[in-house]
Order: structure tokens, then sequence, then C-alpha cells
């Protein structure tokens, strides 16, 4: 694979793209069969009559079949080489804890405990994209309200 490509992009099977190799053996196949079914026509003693006659739009359109699989057949070539974007991330995961008891419920932070962390968590979430999070609650019993995600808008939904 070239040099450009391989920054954006590799293939984990790469092996499928000699499939590729497939595509002038089909289209001289196409072609062959073209050449050897020419005789469909109608046969005339003098072609005078259709000197000046446009070709019809079917005569070009009767090759799109092939054209559409041959590129059908390229997509599915590439999928099967199972394309993969690099991506760098160094996440970790994280548990955020919660107590919901009700001694958060106390006004000393305004408006009470309870809010404060949930901001302070909001802030914390938005400074780590890149981390899976999750959040346990407790207040007499611990419970895993929602599990290590990387969907930071479900682990902020839980918060509101």
């Amino acid at each position: 694979m070239s040099e450009g490509l391989s920054k954006y992009f590799q293939f984990t099977e790469p092996e499928w793209l000699n499939l590729f190799w497939l595509f002038p053996v089909l289209i001289g196949l196409y072609v062959f069969n073209s050449y050897r079914n020419r005789d469909t026509g109608i046969r005339t003693s003098s072609l005078r009559n259709f000197t000046g006659v446009a070709p019809s739009a079917k005569q070009y359109m009767r090759h799109s079949l092939f054209v559409l699989r041959m590129i059908a057949l390229a997509f599915l070539i590439c999928a099967m080489a199972r394309p993969q974007k690099k991506t760098d991330t160094l996440g970790v995961d994280i548990m955020l804890s919660l107590d919901i008891s009700a001694s958060m419920l106390a006004t000393d932070l305004k408006p009470n405990r309870l809010d404060a962390a949930k901001q302070v968590a909001m802030e914390f979430i938005d400074q780590h994209p890149n981390d899976r999070m999750g959040l346990i609650i407790f207040s007499g019993e611990s419970f895993t309200q929602c599990p290590l995600t990387t969907d930071h808008a479900v682990l902020k939904a839980m918060f509101k």
C-alpha cells in the first residue's frame, strides 16, 4: 500500500486485495462475449437507410449492468480487506462514584453537595474525551448506574 494512504487507514486483511487481479480477466471475458454475440442485429443489404440515425441510449446503457457489478465487486473486495482507521487513543478506564445519601442534600455548598458533585463530575467527563467512564451510585448499598462506556453523552444524562 502506498505511504500516503497508510497514514489515513490500513487493511487488516490485505490478502483479499489480490482479488483485484480478477478484474482484467472478467473485463476480457465480457468483451469477448460481447464481440461473439454481435450478430444479434437486423441483416440488411444496405445501410443507406440507417445513415444519420443517432445511436439510442439503450446502446450505451447495455454495459451499465456489467459496470455496476464491477463496482459492487470492488466495494465487496475492499470490505473483505477490512479497512481500519488509525486512531491513537491513550484512554484509561475510570469509574466515577457518587454518594446520593441524604447527607448530600446539605446546603453548605450552593445549591447543595449533590448538585456540586454532579457539576464537578460533568466537568471531569468533558476533560477526558478519550477515556472510558462509568458511574456507581451509593447510599446504603452501591449500584452500577452506568457501566464503562465511551459514549459520554449517555454518562452525562445519568447525572441529570
